[in-house]
């Protein structure tokens, strides 16, 4: 019997979705939370508290990484850095730990997928107030992201018909937050993006995220749905070329068709289990927990 435990959340679907799939196959279950996890390096050993009774992670035979944490933050990072002594030690781990810390910090995934000179909206990264107003005014609208966040949790939109001083107060602002300003033209999207689905680096499917507030963004977090979508195969070619690129054994890249042809986003950190269920009908937790299994 293989003994395999799935980082995450407790209590949440996805996290107990996939503890579920791979209990049905091998009758262990274990969902570990990782604010419970302590280093030991007197030992080598990396201990999870489960109620009374400490479980060394690197006895196990792997780990999933469905959620290190329920937002990205620079202790997201921290943690994952504690999973390379179980990875050391033999625990096959899913997907790697080293491979999920450049998809935590969004400039990380940035400049990889600008690197590969993927399609992605114009951005603008700058620690410099007056470098900061001067990409409000290119770009008319822009979108202030923080570099460590999920479903566009802290962005703020700045626009350029504001008086100057409004401007430059609301990025000071930001700016008390984040340091360093990623800042990127704020893209008229046709009330949609796309998430395209990949396990093991071969394409699922695509789901849409539709807009149904009214709200910039088409997160699920902002009143959008999800519904089944055929892309072109342009849209398949560019995602296949930004997951290629980070060799994730589960992710999601978000694309969006413009007026000048599709862009990226990001790629994501673990991807979407209720996007692909709801939106294409596939049982990701099944597909990864298989996937796994075969990999082990």
């Amino acid at each position: 019997m293989k003994k395999i435990g799935v980082i995450g959340i407790p209590g949440k679907w996805s996290t107990e979705t996939l503890a579920d799939a791979i209990e049905q196959r091998t009758g262990f279950r274990l969902v570990i939370d990782m604010s419970r996890v302590s280093l030991d390096l007197s030992n080598n050993e990396l201990n999870y508290l489960d109620a009374d009774k400490k479980i060394n992670l690197c006895d196990l035979d792997g780990l999933i990484i469905k959620k290190i944490s329920a937002e990205y933050n620079p202790n997201t990072l921290d943690r994952l850095e504690l999973l390379l002594i179980a990875q050391a030690q033999g625990v096959k781990i899913f997907s790697a730990p080293e491979k999920i810390m450049r998809l935590i910090d969004r400039l990380s995934c940035t400049v990889m997928l600008r690197k590969a000179d993927l399609p992605m909206p114009d951005t603008i990264v700058t620690e410099d107030i007056n470098e900061a107003i001067e990409a409000v005014k290119k770009f008319s609208s822009a979108v202030f992201k923080p570099l460590f966040s999920t479903k566009a949790r802290g962005m703020v939109i700045i626009d350029s018909s504001k008086p100057i001083e409004q401007i430059k107060s609301e990025i000071k602002q930001f700016q008390a937050e984040h340091q360093m300003m990623y800042i990127q033209k704020k893209v008229n999207l046709p009330g949609q993006d796309l998430g395209l689905v990949f396990l093991g680096g071969q394409y699922l499917g695509t789901y849409a995220r539709v807009n149904q507030s009214g709200t910039w963004n088409t997160t699920i977090n902002s009143g959008g749905r999800y519904e089944k979508f055929t892309p072109s195969e342009e849209i398949i070619s560019i995602a296949q070329r930004a997951q290629d690129l980070f060799s994730m054994d589960f992710t999601t890249v978000d694309i969006a068709e413009t007026d000048n042809g599709p862009i990226v986003f990001e790629v994501s950190a673990f991807g979407g289990f209720q996007g692909a269920l709801d939106g294409i009908g596939i049982k990701a937790a099944e597909l990864y927990a298989d996937y796994v299994l075969n990999k082990m």
